[in-house]
């Protein structure tokens, strides 16, 4: 993406609405608008950011052999009825009536659709079991929306299901769910702790949240330094083998881990390595039983013939609100530190002289090894701006042109996270960013 004719509006100045890091520096580098209170257009960077985030969740699902289902943003109000949450669930959920006068509502959740779809699909405990998932915009009417996407009305989040015969297959596919989340968050590039969590309203008894470690968390988090040196990957834990899960769990459970709220003094003084720090909830997962099944009548034909109601659980996590964690967790004063694995691009490629023939030809050679993949700061800007921009946008390279460095065939190779430069030629600069 060339930046002289790209839609990413850098700011130099604070807005004043922003509170915190990742609203504050999402306005600034340009990746997304307020359109209303809570409502956020996604600008092509802040876009890129987000399908690179839904791209690792949808492949780490996938693995654990979820099926992606996609299911409307619009529901009737009478599926909520016979679950019993219609009136129950609160000026949250944002209820509407269409031309006919029938009520509706936009989706805040989708339990009680998937269990309709489940019930008119599903006949037999030969059919079981199924986890399927779904990635779509939802909307809390929140009192007070703040913090950009952190607490916005409308976001983008992946939601899960799963139903099993009985409570044991319950737990396994809970354990799955556990395992993939805990992948997906050590592709990201982020410390994420489960905690026991409460089940709130949508109910069950088997509850976890998934904390993602930043200073400007908004919970106060303990746990056992254990949960720093856990590789998730499929190297350690095979996410099919009910040994291997029954090893992760095992992990999961033996260390502390708790918020504020649950935090037991006593239990922490045995944890030998202690850690403490802010947290940002990043997604929730739930076993909740029968709750839904009954209630709306999906049952299936056991191995005896006799009716069964599936155990289900749901599964969360707040694709939108992850881009703001990611920031909060990886910023400096500069700006954004995008980890490698969700950056919108690779590299900058910063043409500190253009008109200068052999800056021009190097960047445009550059730019084309990188198959459009890379954004090109093009622009007749100084090259303190460039640099400034560069920071504020976080691309995890830097690759700087000048015209010494052109005429000798070098640029200067700088890692954000680091702010490390090397000079190198183009070969080595394109080995070193491609890794």
């Amino acid at each position: 993406m060339r930046l002289s004719h790209s839609l990413l509006p850098t700011l130099k100045e604070t807005p004043a609405e922003a509170q915190i890091a990742s609203h504050r520096l999402m306005l600034r580098a340009g990746l997304v608008r307020q359109t209303a209170a809570g409502i956020y257009a996604w600008l092509p960077a802040g876009l890129r950011v987000l399908r690179r985030i839904e791209a690792i969740v949808r492949e780490e699902q996938d693995a654990a052999g979820a099926q992606e289902v996609l299911m409307p943003t619009i529901q009737s109000a009478d599926l909520w009825r016979q679950s019993g949450r219609y009136d129950a669930y609160g000026p949250e959920m944002l209820r509407l009536k269409d031309r006919h006068e029938r009520d509706l509502l936009y989706g805040p959740t989708n339990e009680e659709m998937i269990t309709d779809l489940m019930r008119q699909s599903v006949k037999s405990y030969r059919e079981l079991p199924q986890i399927l998932y779904h990635i779509q915009w939802k909307f809390r009417d929140e009192v007070r929306p703040r913090f950009g996407v952190m607490r916005g009305r409308e976001f983008l989040m992946k939601d899960a299901y799963s139903f099993d015969l009985d409570r044991a297959g319950a737990v396994v596919s809970y354990r799955k769910m556990m395992l993939a989340y805990m992948r997906t968050f050590q592709r990201l590039g982020v410390q994420a702790i489960p905690m026991v969590a409460d089940t709130g309203p949508i109910g069950g008894d088997l509850s976890h949240e998934f904390i993602i470690l930043a200073p400007t968390g908004e919970s106060q988090v303990y746990y056992d330094a254990a949960f720093e040196t856990i590789d998730y990957s499929s190297d350690n834990f095979s996410i099919m083998s009910e040994p291997d899960l029954e090893r992760f769990w095992t992990q999961m459970t033996t260390h502390y881990a708790a918020t504020d709220d649950k935090h037991d003094a006593e239990a922490w003084q045995h944890v030998a390595e202690k850690r403490e720090g802010r947290g940002i909830e990043v997604g929730h997962i739930f076993y909740f039983g029968t709750k839904y099944s009954k209630a709306m009548g999906l049952a299936v034909a056991g191995r005896d013939g006799v009716s069964v109601a599936p155990e289900m659980g749901s599964y969360g996590v707040g694709v939108s609100r992850l881009v703001g964690a990611l920031i909060e967790a990886h910023h400096d004063e500069a700006g954004i530190i995008w980890p490698d694995s969700v950056a919108p691009f690779p590299a900058v490629i910063l043409n500190l002289k253009v008109g200068d023939a052999a800056c021009d030809a190097m960047c445009e050679d550059l730019y084309a090894r990188f198959n459009g993949d890379a954004l090109y700061d093009d622009r007749g800007e100084r090259a303190g701006a460039k640099f400034a921009d560069a920071d504020l946008m976080g691309h995890p390279w830097q690759i700087v042109v000048g015209p010494r460095g052109a005429a000798a065939g070098k640029v200067e190779l700088k890692r954000r996270a680091t702010g490390e430069k090397v000079e190198c030629s183009v070969d080595d600069a394109m080995a070193k960013v491609r890794g």
